[in-house]
């Protein structure tokens, strides 16, 4: 087969085992490049990808997409007038706690300053109490533009203040994203003093809003103080989870067949108390009858099922019957789960034995780290590129908001600077003040047309090459463990193996994942689309778009999945025949599809088994951290202070560990899926003959009654 081999599919038989060859033993050695026009197209694609990166770079700003916008529309620190100016303030920083400031917009004046205020001042407070402290306190006055501070007198700040032209007060704070972000304990005192004590329902809401903001606010700093307190304490756990996984790899030879009947003991007896539970509650509410409830809330809707018997009866039955069911396929497979436990023991000695494989995942995943950086960049400067958009918002909320007819429907296009002009409050004294509620929101950036087409290059690069990435893994580690069960003597195997499969991958086979991960990037991004298309259309739901939208997700969702299978199975075949996507892809479907029962119930034991190892560990390891910290005599040890919340850097490291095993085991399942199809070609290759001898191991050899005879 040479680089441009077809995708032909062959005409045989796909029920035709596969037949014995006398030279075959494992990876073969003389094979050429596959697919190579795949791997042509993939660099091509990079390139036109790196050119839309550097379009996007040379055309927009990420500093235009996060720089904060006045009540003008004018962007601080970068339109004329406001160089020097990088920094947002609000008038009023309580009006933005209401929840729908993130669609409509903050409702009260903001304006660019030159820096943040580094303390709280009161003016009306304090020129009403103290009227010649004016020229002490003017100079630090936040006034609109319209407004001159130099020449500004007495009387005009008063006016100013009222009529929401200069801020009432002004609040330390701190630059956060070119915004001021206020101190909240003194946001809280300031609002007091400004109320004198007496508030209105708006204004008891926004204390309370504070005070949570405040508790918050506290809680959070308790939780960064023990942070960073026992970093060093993480930092040590974290060294030890990674030797705990690889111990844990090491010991599950012998543990392995345990840890899965105890599992699907444990699962049975679960369910066998959740059938008690649901007999106990029917007996209950058959006995004691419950009235009416109200149905005009969910919990009270909830309380009118759950206080039924009949519903408790038609769960007892639902859990019994899955439970009868589970029992029955257990004990008619159970030589076959024995099959699946010996294959997942001979998986571990496979990693066992090149232990290289479990530090492998690590290059990967930082080639994935860039790759994910490049395209958030990317995406962010496409997402900069155009015209600032503006549409009028509130102004059917806000009655008292006049216009003067420039502006009369909600949601039409506004310019800020005329909004400003033309639009005031008429209850106001003189109808001079800024609209209460309505307002010209900044809604985003009008991007050019063409940029929609940037953006679905971006996003089928950023999946194909993510899906190339750990394709490329995927098949290496295929390669390594595939040579290690073709070995018919385990003890002669090379040394640099991992080396070989990775050199066989980068020199013969690029263009072959390439090509699958292509296939698998292009549903992703129709998925995003199908997501995209959901979200615009909710404003015309009804029960049609809805089940159209749900069954196009559910199939590409299980597309998806399927030609995950088939690729991972697939690059397992290309590494080990050196074939190209489509005859691999064929060859493997048509070997697992000859034993489907194998495969149905080896991926799902093993997949329990996978993942009942990662709640394990990541679970032990954060009760182990909790009651640590809890042990007095650690704090007498170390003369530490004891931390506010201990469950904080045991959630964390639990966390951590339950990803730092994923790493692990993703290597331990590949090594699994790549011996499984290894296994099954050697069942009908070989028959055990002194001329075809099986590779597999004593141990399967044992479970499944096959051996192989001796040479007379």
């Amino acid at each position: 087969m040479g680089c441009c081999d077809s995708c032909r599919v062959p005409s045989k038989d796909s029920r035709e085992p596969i037949r014995y060859d006398p030279n075959f033993n494992g990876p073969i050695h003389n094979r050429s490049c596959t697919d190579i026009i795949w791997l042509i197209i993939f660099i091509l694609f990079l390139g036109a990808w790196g050119y839309i990166g550097y379009y996007s770079m040379t055309r927009g700003s990420v500093e235009k997409l996060l720089a904060p916008i006045d009540t003008r529309g004018r962007r601080c620190g970068l339109d004329s007038g406001l160089e020097n100016k990088k920094y947002l303030i609000f008038f009023n920083i309580a009006k933005c706690l209401s929840p729908g400031t993130p669609i409509t917009g903050c409702p009260t004046t903001q304006v660019c300053v030159e820096r943040c205020p580094d303390k709280t001042v009161l003016f009306k407070k304090e020129l009403e109490q103290n009227p010649s402290s004016f020229q002490q306190i003017k100079y630090d006055m936040v006034c609109t533009e319209d407004v001159n501070i130099q020449t500004m007198t007495y009387a005009q700040a008063i006016q100013y203040i009222q009529e929401e032209k200069c801020a009432n007060f002004i609040l330390q704070s701190q630059p956060v994203l070119g915004r001021c972000f206020v101190n909240v304990t003194a946001a809280m005192e300031v609002l007091r003093d400004v109320s004198n004590g007496t508030l209105d329902m708006a204004e008891s809401e926004v204390l309370e809003q504070l005070t949570d903001l405040f508790r918050f606010k506290q809680l959070s700093s308790q939780i960064v103080q023990d942070l960073v307190q026992s970093r060093w304490y993480m930092a040590g756990a974290l060294v030890a989870v990674v030797l705990l996984c690889f111990i844990y790899i090491l010991l599950l030879r012998w543990v392995i067949t345990p840890v899965v009947w105890l599992s699907i003991a444990g699962l049975f007896a679960l369910m066998g108390f959740a059938i008690y539970l649901c007999y106990k509650n029917y007996e209950y509410y058959k006995a004691n009858p419950v009235g009416l409830y109200q149905t005009t809330n969910l919990k009270g809707y909830a309380q009118s099922i759950f206080a039924k018997q009949e519903t408790w009866l038609v769960i007892l039955i639902a859990v019994a019957v899955v439970l009868l069911i589970l029992f029955l396929v257990v004990v008619f497979l159970r030589s076959r789960i024995t099959i699946a436990i010996a294959l997942i023991r001979e998986g571990s000695k496979a990693v066992t034995s090149i232990k290289s494989t479990i530090l492998f995942p690590i290059f990967p995943w930082i080639f994935q780290c860039a790759i994910i950086a490049y395209g958030i960049l990317v995406l962010m400067f496409l997402l900069s590129i155009g015209e600032s958009a503006f549409r009028v918002v509130n102004l059917r909320n806000d009655t008292s908001c006049s216009c003067g007819g420039v502006y009369t429907e909600e949601g039409a296009s506004c310019n800020p600077l005329t909004f400003a002009e033309k639009c005031h409050d008429t209850s106001s004294v003189g109808g001079l003040l800024p609209c209460q509620l309505a307002s010209c929101h900044f809604t985003g950036i009008d991007n050019p047309h063409n940029v929609i087409y940037m953006h679905l290059v971006n996003l089928l690069g950023f999946f194909w090459a993510m899906f190339f990435i750990s394709g490329v893994a995927d098949m290496m580690l295929a390669s390594t463990f595939s040579t290690w069960y073709w070995t018919f003597h385990k003890n002669d195997l090379p040394f640099f193996t991992l080396t070989s499969g990775i050199y066989r991958t980068l020199r013969y086979h690029l263009g072959t994942v390439a090509f699958g991960a292509l296939i698998i990037a292009i549903v992703r991004v129709i998925r995003v689309i199908l997501e995209y298309i959901d979200h615009k259309v909710k404003k015309f739901d009804n029960p049609f778009t809805r089940c159209i939208m749900c069954c196009c997700k559910c199939v590409f969702w299980c597309l998806e999945n399927f030609l995950k299978f088939v690729n991972k199975n697939a690059y397992i075949m290309c590494a080990v025949h050196g074939k190209n996507f489509c005859r691999s892809a064929n060859d493997a479907f048509s070997l697992l599809m000859r034993n489907i029962i194998r495969v149905v119930v080896l991926d799902k034991v093993a997949d329990f088994i996978f993942f009942l190892s990662k709640l394990l560990i990541s679970i032990g390891v954060g009760f182990a951290v909790y009651y640590l910290l809890e042990w007095n005599y650690v704090y007498e040890v170390t003369k530490g202070e004891r931390l506010h919340y201990n469950y904080v850097p045991a959630v964390i490291l639990s966390v951590a560990t339950y990803l730092i095993c994923t790493i692990f085991f993703n290597v331990y399942s590949m090594a699994v899926d790549t011996l499984f199809l290894c296994f099954l070609e050697d069942c009908e290759r070989n028959d055990g003959s002194p001329e075809k001898p099986y590779f597999m191991s004593k141990n399967l050899m044992k479970i499944l009654g096959k051996r192989n005879k001796k040479t007379t």
